[in-house]
C-alpha cells in the first residue's frame, strides 16, 4: 500500500482560546514529515486541541497550519474507540471498505493484525480482548487505512509500563513499514523518550516550546545512561 511522500506541517502565528483562557498566542511550530514527533506538555495546555487543529476538527482564530491540505488523517485515542457489534477483522474493514475492494480490504486488514500478532483473534469481538490487545487492534487498524497522517491522543495513557512497551513495539514495527508522519501526544516521559524521534516540551498555556530535544534513533532502552540524562534534562525544564 503506497503512501504519499508529503512535506512538513507548518503552523505559524496560531491563536486560540476558550472563554477567557488563551491556550496559543502567535504560536508557531514545524512538525518534520515521516518521523514520529512526541508533544509532552502539562495536562489542560492545550495538546489535544492542536492535534484536532491539525486534524481540522477544531477551529482557530488566526494563523495558518499548512501541510495537512488534501492528506488523509487517521487518529489513535486514549480509548479504541472499537465498534462493539463488529469483530477485530470487521473493524478493520469497515474503514477500508470506501478505499478499497473488499476482498483488497480484507486481504489488507488480515495482513496488519498479523504485524500487531492478532491474527488468532480475529473473529473475537472487543469485549473479548483485555485492554491492550484492543488498543493493538486500534493501532492496526489506524495503519491500516491509507492515511498520509497518524495522530495519537495519549493512547496508551490507561496501561502499565510493560503493556505500553509491548504495544510501542508493534507500533514502531508498523510505522517503519512507511514511514508515515505521526504527532503523538503525552504527558509522559519514558513514552515520548522510547517512541518519539523529536520531542516538543510544551509549556503551560499559553503555550510555548520550552525545549527541542532530537532521539537518536539507535536508542531504545529506556534504563540506559541515555535516556536517564534525557529524562533529567526533560524534569528540569517541565512546568
Amino acid at each position: 500500500m503506497e503512501v504519499n511522500k508529503q512535506d512538513k506541517i507548518s503552523i505559524k502565528n496560531l491563536h486560540k482560546s476558550f472563554k477567557e483562557t488563551r491556550l496559543f498566542d502567535a504560536f508557531s511550530i514545524d512538525f518534520a514529515p515521516e518521523i514520529i514527533t512526541c508533544i509532552l506538555g502539562p495536562s489542560g495546555c492545550g495538546k489535544t486541541t492542536l492535534l484536532n487543529m491539525i486534524g481540522g476538527t477544531e477551529s482557530y482564530s488566526q494563523g495558518s497550519i499548512t501541510g495537512t491540505y488534501k492528506k488523509e488523517i487517521s487518529y489513535i485515542f486514549q480509548e479504541p474507540r472499537l465498534l462493539p457489534w463488529k469483530n477485530v477483522l470487521e473493524n478493520l474493514c469497515f474503514v477500508l471498505k470506501e478505499k478499497f475492494a473488499e476482498k483488497e480490504a480484507h486481504d489488507i486488514a488480515l495482513d496488519y493484525l498479523k504485524m500487531v500478532d492478532l491474527y488468532k483473534f480475529r473473529l473475537h469481538y472487543p469485549s473479548q480482548l483485555s485492554g491492550g490487545m484492543r488498543q493493538r487492534v486500534a493501532i492496526a487498524r489506524a495503519f491500516a487505512y491509507p492515511s498520509d497522517i497518524i495522530l495519537m491522543d495519549e493512547p496508551l495513557q490507561a496501561l502499565d509500563l510493560k503493556l505500553k512497551v509491548n504495544i510501542m513495539k508493534a507500533f514502531r514495527k508498523l510505522w517503519q513499514k512507511d514511514r508515515r508522519t505521526v504527532i503523538f501526544v503525552t504527558h509522559n516521559i519514558d513514552e515520548a523518550l522510547l517512541l518519539g524521534e523529536e520531542i516538543f516540551l510544551f509549556s503551560k498555556n499559553p503555550v510555548n516550546i520550552k525545549k527541542t530535544l532530537q532521539i537518536d534513533k539507535t536508542e531504545r532502552d529506556i534504563n540506559s545512561f541515555y535516556f536517564s540524562e534525557l529524562k533529567r534534562e526533560i524534569i528540569e525544564k517541565m512546568d
